[in-house]
């Protein structure tokens, strides 16, 4: 009896294995047709296999989800109307069945902003309204704000903040902390790829060539530093004078006495204030006090600058900006603290100084070129005073161009910018006839005043 049991449990568990091995190699077979149609760009004849192994196997491999994911698209693409909106609601679908079955390869918030951009870019097909769309990305960002990081749906999550603020069905208190939730958002992702770029940098200035696959990930982090910058622009445009001084300073005044214990909201406020140049208003004074005594911090050491210099005290200004530096820990924010007192020295003529907090800037995140685009600036206004002959003014400005290739060859997001300014210097500095009537082609020509460089006359 107990022989025939235990054939009769074998004879089972064979052919339930049995079962499953059919089942995996039909699914490996239509896995690898739909795989190459997919490949091949043919996404219609790719729809019926891979429809066959979702349905039949989901957790099979991932590519069911990452082929069925172009496959949805092509679809949505070339679809209309009721099919158009089934094929959407599908890729919805899509994306919760591989948060399922493949959670460890589905970042919780990217998804969830893929599924919000999906609905945002198909709104009218689907009838969403703004609330509908902004609840949906905010429940995306809350949900896991680490992997919600698309630049497209970082712009798209503000800009519906602002529709629904100028559809007054939201307060100015709402959107000015969703604007820098955002922006700190954008900034900890440029602070991030920077980093990883900055290496890259710094390995091609030592003069060791990179990898294959160096050269590459250069090329990604380059790509998303850019398309940072530009939605950064973007966000500040739609946000436009709505975060104005005749907005802000009565908000921030209603709102003191409340927050004047909460470090966070001042250190905002104050921000905001200095950005828009709102810094007159006793309010500013107010505000920067209280987040100073309440948390000492490089941002409030920086703003009690800022107040000095308001007042004509220089060297007080000085002496908190340096104190801002000096509590910084992070490399990214301290060379971005170089840089705002750079600027400020700029404003104020001191070339010299300023051209030193700029350097400094590089040295700690050299992929960023805005300061060698300062440097070349001030190079170029200082040409007239720089020199005893004309040539000699005016060879200045290959020193400028300089500075800004230098900009252009580390900086991706200022390549347009940067191509401009060298044609600029370039077409100010001697000509090659006058290099050549000058007779001073391959010298060397010593730039005095604040300067102190050196250039060498190009070979014609």
């Amino acid at each position: 009896m107990k022989t025939k049991i235990t054939l009769l449990l074998a004879f089972l568990f064979f052919g339930l294995n049995l079962g499953f091995a059919q089942q995996d190699e039909e699914c490996m077979t239509k896995l690898s047709i739909f795989h190459e149609y997919t490949k091949a760009k043919n996404f219609d004849a790719a729809y019926e296999p891979w429809m066959a192994v979702r349905n039949k196997c989901p957790k099979f491999n991932n590519a069911i989800y990452v082929d069925g994911e172009k496959i949805l698209e092509h679809k949505i693409d070339n679809a209309t109307g009721a099919e158009k909106v089934a094929f959407i609601n599908d890729l919805i679908k899509l994306w919760e069945q591989r948060a399922e079955h493949f959670a460890n390869k589905t970042p919780k918030g990217e998804y969830a902003a893929q599924s919000c951009q999906l609905m945002y870019d198909n709104r009218k097909e689907l009838g969403k309204s703004d609330q509908e769309l902004y609840d949906c990305f905010d429940a995306a960002y809350k949900l896991d704000k680490e992997t919600f990081s698309n630049p497209k749906s970082l712009y798209t999550y503000f800009s519906l903040m602002v529709d629904l603020y100028d559809a007054g069905k939201k307060p100015a208190a709402d959107l000015f902390n969703k604007y820098d939730d955002v922006v700190e958002k954008v900034e900890d992702e440029v602070k991030s790829f920077s980093g990883k770029l900055n290496k890259l940098i710094e390995k091609e200035e030592a003069g060791t060539a990179l990898t294959s696959k160096e050269g590459k990930y250069k090329k990604y982090y380059e790509s998303y530093l850019k398309a940072y910058d530009q939605i950064s622009g973007s966000i500040d445009g739609k946000l436009g004078d709505r975060a104005n001084c005749q907005n802000l300073i009565p908000l921030y005044k209603k709102d003191f006495e409340a927050n004047k214990g909460n470090a966070v909201w001042l250190q905002r406020a104050a921000g905001k204030m200095s950005e828009k140049e709102c810094t007159d208003d006793p309010l500013f004074f107010e505000l920067v006090n209280a987040y100073h005594n309440l948390s000492p911090s490089a941002n409030s050491a920086y703003y009690l600058g800022l107040l000095k210099d308001k007042d004509g005290d220089t060297n007080g200004a000085i002496s908190f900006f340096e104190q801002a530096i000096g509590l910084e820990t992070d490399d990214f924010k301290k060379s971005k603290l170089y840089y705002k007192i750079a600027t400020k020295l700029k404003a104020r003529g001191s070339f010299g100084k300023a051209r030193n907090y700029y350097r400094q800037a590089l040295k700690l995140n050299p992929s960023n070129g805005r300061p060698y685009i300062a440097i070349a600036s001030m190079y170029a206004s200082s040409a007239n005073n720089c020199g005893d002959t004309n040539f000699d003014k005016r060879a200045v400005y290959w020193l400028a161009a300089d500075e800004a290739r230098k900009a252009a060859r580390v900086d991706p997001t200022l390549s347009k910018a940067a191509g401009q300014s060298i044609a600029n210097y370039m077409a100010k500095a001697p000509q090659k006839a006058e290099i050549f009537s000058s007779g001073r082609a391959g010298q060397t020509i010593k730039i005095n005043c604040w300067i102190g460089a050196s250039v060498t006359v190009p070979n014609i």
